[in-house]
């Protein structure tokens, strides 16, 4: 039979009502056999993050603090979700002997992992399934990247395609057997390789929105949905300070040529958005591009030497000086006698001097400056490179819209195109590029 993976998110899992709704999910397709769980999301806006009491458990009882007040209400979290359910009453003795793990001084890794854990152990219960324990399987190397011996393993453990399988997200097992977490937001990690591992035609991650947007809602009024968008152009989003997904987590089920969709537990006939190795000729023919992201706050250190193009390794020389730094930089752009490199100010953060000082002593430009408030901008899509006249509609509506594009960068697949405009541009940057091309 085939099986789809599916992992829920801790909006999913907020509460009893909640995880109500999951259990109608699973039952509407009898092919959703393997389950990752997030740790209970909170109810509202003011209400602390689970995984930051444990945290906060695990700092207090390291400086010999009492615990009671964050331990309790993890406590009473659990407490409250297994009465609405009616089950996982188990569990509320080991959250007691849990306290005392804490108390006698168990690893950071582990006190925030157990907020998966009893969510596991708890959801399992109620819905009558298997509860795996990543960290019999999971194995995370030191690094936090996946040791591939993993999905051998938990496969393995996920052979028989009968049962209903749940597992804990966010954490696996370091060589020494010791419980390791991922990063936050790793439960989709989780989910990614739970997919691989038991051979899944399908990811579903299941959340609180129907599928990626086109843009930022923040600075866009109600932008559309991506129907379906390639594992490239998801990367590429991504890392232009797009909110779709956690970026390690694309890498297991990308391998493996596992199709992944985003979907939301509050409005389960929502198509969400797919996310395919790659696109349809119906989507390649329908859509100039996949969608706007950007990111503020970014610095242009700014050189210009007459005849730098006949020094060699002039351009090595000046990012040598920023590797000796651990700066890392995000566009190079060039031209004769000129070279900028743009940076994330968090990065040039205390050092500028330091490199400027390199920079003049090393490389004797003829004018050296940092320009500053720079904001960068992607228009993203495979599309773009068979699509006439995309740079054209680009430049076109900044230039009516009295925007000033500082940055021009292309990359060499041609799916992106990304501008460097001011600051405060880059608000109505977004929404005019969003209007030229969606609207």
């Amino acid at each position: 039979m085939d099986r789809i993976a599916v992992k829920f998110g801790g909006s999913s899992l907020a509460d009893g009502d909640q995880i109500k709704k999951v259990r109608a999910i699973l039952a509407a397709d009898p092919r959703r056999r393997v389950v990752v769980v997030s740790a209970p999301g909170k109810r509202h806006a003011t209400e602390a993050k689970l995984t930051d009491l444990l945290y906060l458990c695990h700092d207090m009882a390291a400086m010999n603090t009492d615990i009671a007040g964050p331990f309790g209400l993890i406590r009473n979290r659990f407490a409250e979700i297994a009465a609405s359910l009616q089950a996982g009453s188990s569990i509320l003795p080991e959250i007691e002997r849990f306290g005392e793990e804490l108390r006698a001084g168990c690893s950071r890794d582990y006190a925030a992992s157990r907020g998966e854990y009893f969510s596991a152990r708890l959801i399992a219960e109620y819905l009558g399934a298997e509860c795996i324990d990543p960290a019999d399987s999971i194995l995370i190397r030191a690094n936090g990247t996946i040791n591939g011996e993993s999905y051998s393993r938990l496969g393995t453990r996920l052979a028989d395609q009968e049962p209903l399988y749940v597992m804990a997200g966010f954490y696996g097992s370091d060589r020494h057997g010791r419980v390791k977490t991922f990063s936050r937001g790793g439960s989709d990690i989780s989910g990614a390789i739970a997919a691989r591992a038991a051979g899944a035609v399908l990811y579903e991650n299941w959340t609180d929105t129907s599928g990626i947007l086109m843009a930022d809602p923040r600075i866009v009024d109600n932008p559309k949905t991506i129907g379906e968008i390639s594992f490239q152009e998801i990367r590429e989003m991504s890392y232009m300070g797009a909110s779709v997904f956690h970026d390690e987590a694309i890498l297991p089920v990308r391998e493996a040529g596992i199709p992944i969709r985003i979907r939301n537990t509050n409005r389960p006939g929502d198509a969400g958005t797919l996310i395919v190795p790659t696109l349809s000729d119906t989507v390649m023919a329908g859509t100039e591009i996949a969608g706007i992201a950007g990111r503020k706050d970014f610095s242009m250190i700014c050189l210009e030497k007459s005849l730098m193009n006949r020094e060699v390794g002039f351009a090595h020389r000046l990012l040598g000086i920023l590797r000796e730094q651990g700066i890392s930089f995000e566009q190079c752009p060039s031209s004769i006698d000129t070279i900028s490199v743009i940076v994330e100010d968090g990065q040039l953060h205390g050092l500028e001097d330091v490199v400027i000082d390199k920079i003049r002593r090393q490389l004797e430009p003829d004018k050296l400056y940092i320009e500053k408030n720079l904001a960068l901008v992607a228009v993203v899509g495979e599309g773009m490179v068979r699509t006439v006249g995309i740079a054209s509609k680009i430049f076109s509506a900044l230039k009516d819209a009295r925007i000033n594009v500082r940055v021009i960068s292309q990359g060499a697949s041609e799916m992106n195109i990304i501008i460097g405009v001011s600051s405060p541009d880059y608000e109505p940057a977004v929404k005019t590029l969003y209007a030229a091309f969606i609207c």
